[in-house]
């Protein structure tokens, strides 16, 4: 490159140092907003990849009628045959302890966010920390055979679905084993 290019390069520089400052800074700005953008992004997708998934199942029943199986989901003497070894209702929560009262145990409280007599109960952990995570237990009648049903709904991390459909698996086996439905 010749002397009397570089002049001209080192002349143009000199002459617009305010417009090279402006795009400097405009050009810096422009490249902290993008950072600013993409790292705002990256933390909405991770915790949409943290929120918790939906779970729908749905068990046949034996039962005729409705009214029974309310009882069996919406009270706590209910409840206690066959989803907790002990259930207490108290001002719209429940306390769920499994394990023995005197030995090892485990208390959890759902506080009762909607109940219709003989359709649906649906509940939501006192502790929850998404708004929209809830679980419910709704008396539906199957669409093939018109037989009752129990729908529930239920959420869990992804990682966890697999062990809360088991967990839901088991407690229908347990209100069979105590109701015949």
């Amino acid at each position: 490159m010749s002397k009397k290019g570089t002049s001209k390069v080192l002349a143009f520089d000199k002459k617009n140092k305010k417009w090279c400052f402006c795009f400097v800074l405009f050009s810096l700005i422009r490249t902290f907003v993008a950072e600013k953008t993409i790292n705002t992004l990256r933390g909405i997708l991770s915790k949409n990849d943290m929120r918790k998934q939906r779970l729908n199942l749905e068990y046949p029943l034996t039962a005729r009628k409705p009214d029974l199986l309310w009882q069996l989901i919406s009270t706590d003497h209910g409840l206690e045959r066959w989803l907790a070894d002990k259930v207490v209702e108290e001002d719209n929560i429940f306390h769920l302890t499994w394990g023995e009262l005197w030995g090892e145990h485990h208390t959890m409280h759902a506080r009762i966010v909607e109940r219709e007599k003989n359709s649906h109960l649906r509940l939501q952990w006192v502790d929850e920390e998404e708004p929209e995570a809830y679980w419910e237990m709704r008396i539906g009648r199957s669409e093939l055979t018109e037989e009752l049903c129990l729908c529930v709904v239920d959420y869990a991390m992804a990682e966890d679905l697999d062990d809360l459909h088991d967990l839901w698996d088991g407690n229908l086996d347990r209100l069979h084993q105590s109701s015949g439905f």
